[in-house]
C-alpha cells in the first residue's frame, strides 16, 4: 500500500507566505474537555474550561504578536464550553473570522443559529474512523459520508457558513481517502474544504532518546501510538498518489515547507473548479498567489477560508484567474468546450473547492524535528506563542523535548533541540 508515491515538486508550487507574525490562521484552545474519544488524540480530556477573562488575555496576545485572518476555536471540543456563543462573539468583535473545530456531537440547529448570530464564519468537522460515535455506527470512511452530509446540509440550511471536514489518515485507512474524496467532489455546493491530516506518531521513536532540560525522559503516554495508526509513517506523497487513483487530474498549487526541511510539503493545497455534474480541473500556483496577495493588499491579512459566497462564484473566479494562471486558462477552455457541446450546462453553477493534505512533525535522522514553517496553528500558552501540536510537552515537562539518535555514542551525542 505504501509503494505508490507521487513526485511532488514544491518549487513549482506557490509557497504560502504565512509567517509567525503574519498568518492566515491562529489557534485558540478554549477547553481540554471533550465528549468523544479519538484514537491517537494527544490532548488529555480535563474539565478545565477557560474563563472569558483568560480567553480575552490570550486574544490580546494574538492581537499584539500575530496578525491573522481567521481564529480556529479548538479544544477538546469547543462546543462543550458553556460560554461558546460568547467566545465566538468576542472573536468576531476582535476582528477575526471565528472557525469552530468540532466533532459536531453537541451541534443542533438552535445552537448553530446562535453561533451564526454571534458571528461564526464556519465550521471544521472532525469525522473519521478514529472515533466511536453515538451518532454513527460507521466503521469505514465511506460509511461516515452520510454523517458528513448531514452536517454539511445543516450548515447549508442555515446559510452563509463555510463548511470543512478534517479526516485523520493512517496507513491502514489510506485507501479510504478515495471514498471521502469522491463524496466531497460530488457535493461542491455544500462542501468547501476537505482536509486529510496524516496520523501523528513520534516517527521511529524507538531510534531516539528524548530529553527534557538535559534529563532523559520516558514519553510514556504523551505520544502513545495506538494500534489504529498502523506501523508505517505516511507522507503527503502517499496521499497524493492515492487521490490520483481516483482523480488523475489532481494537482497541488501551494504548500508550506518544513522549518528544518525545505523539501517537505507540510500543508499541501489544491483548489478545484467544478459543477455538481463534472470537474473542470485544478488551478495553478499563480492563481493561488493572486488570491493571497490580493487579499493581503485589500484586507491586510493572508487568506485562509474564502467567503462561502465566493465559493459559489466559480465562473468569476475562473475568468479572473485565467488572466494570470495557465491552469485556469485550461479550465476555462474545457468549460467553454463543454458548453458548446451541451448549451444547457451554461446554467450549471460552478464552485471552487479546496483540498488540503497536512503532514505532521518529521523527526530527521539527526534528531531535529521539522515543524510547519509558518505554522497556522500557533496557540497561546502562558502569554507566549506555542505550537499547539506540541503543547503537551510544555505542560508536562516545562519545555520542548530534545531528541537524539540512539546510534550515536552517548559521550558525543549532540544536543539537538526540537523546536
Amino acid at each position: 500500500m505504501m509503494e505508490n508515491v507521487a513526485e511532488l515538486t514544491p518549487r513549482e508550487y506557490y509557497r504560502l507566505p504565512w509567517t509567525l507574525t503574519d498568518n492566515a490562521i491562529s489557534w485558540l484552545e478554549v477547553t481540554d474537555d471533550c465528549n468523544l474519544e479519538c484514537e491517537g488524540c494527544y490532548r488529555p480530556h480535563k474539565k478545565n474550561h477557560k474563563s472569558l477573562e483568560q480567553i480575552a488575555e490570550e486574544l490580546a496576545v494574538f492581537k499584539q504578536q500575530r496578525k491573522s485572518d481567521c481564529m480556529s476555536i479548538a479544544g477538546g471540543d469547543p462546543l462543550v464550553h458553556p460560554q461558546i456563543v460568547e467566545i465566538v462573539r468576542m472573536i468576531k468583535e476582535g476582528g477575526w473570522k471565528p472557525i469552530i473545530n468540532t466533532n459536531g456531537l453537541a451541534l443542533g440547529r438552535k445552537l448553530l443559529h446562535k453561533l451564526k448570530e454571534a458571528g461564526a464564519y464556519g465550521f471544521t468537522f472532525h469525522i473519521d474512523t478514529t472515533q466511536v460515535r453515538a451518532d454513527s455506527k460507521a466503521t469505514t470512511e465511506k460509511e461516515h459520508n452520510a454523517l458528513r452530509e448531514r452536517f454539511a446540509r445543516m450548515l447549508a440550511r442555515e446559510g452563509g457558513l463555510s463548511c470543512s471536514f478534517n479526516q485523520t489518515v493512517s496507513i491502514d485507512t489510506l485507501d479510504q481517502i478515495k471514498d471521502s474524496m469522491a463524496w466531497a467532489q460530488q457535493h461542491p455546493d455544500i462542501v468547501h474544504t476537505m482536509v486529510f491530516i496524516l496520523f501523528r506518531t513520534p516517527e521511529l521513536t524507538g531510534e531516539y532518546d528524548f530529553h527534557a532540560n538535559g534529563q532523559p525522559v520516558d514519553l510514556g503516554t504523551t505520544y502513545e501510538k495506538p494500534d489504529w495508526g498502523g506501523n508505517k509513517q505516511l507522507k503527503a506523497k502517499h496521499v497524493v498518489a492515492k487521490i490520483r487513483e481516483l482523480d488523475p487530474d489532481y494537482q497541488p498549487c501551494a504548500y508550506l515547507s518544513g522549518d528544518q526541511d525545505p523539501n517537505a510539503t507540510k500543508w499541501l493545497l489544491a483548489a478545484r473548479l467544478a459543477s455538481k455534474k463534472q470537474g473542470f480541473g485544478y488551478v495553478g500556483p499563480k492563481a493561488m498567489e493572486a488570491a493571497q496577495v490580493g487579499h493581503h493588499f485589500f484586507k491586510g491579512t493572508w487568506m485562509s477560508y474564502a467567503p462561502p459566497g465566493s465559493a459559489r462564484k466559480g465562473r468569476t473566479t475562473m475568468s479572473l484567474f485565467s488572466l494570470v494562471d495557465k491552469n485556469a486558462r485550461s479550465i476555462a477552455k474545457r468549460y467553454l468546450s463543454g458548453i458548446l457541446k451541451n448549451p444547457s450546462t451554461l446554467f450549471d453553477r460552478v464552485y471552487m473547492q479546496a483540498f488540503m493534505v497536512i503532514q505532521p512533525i518529521d523527526i530527521l535522522p539527526d534528531g531535529r524535528a521539522s515543524m510547519c514553517d509558518g505554522c497556522p496553528d500557533m496557540t497561546v500558552h502562558e502569554g507566549q506563542l506555542r505550537w499547539s501540536c506540541r503543547l503537551e510537552e510544555i505542560k508536562e515537562y516545562g519545555c520542548f523535548l530534545q531528541a537524539c539518535p540512539k546510534n550515536i555514542d552517548p559521550g558525543i551525542k549532540p544536543d539537538v533541540v526540537i523546536h
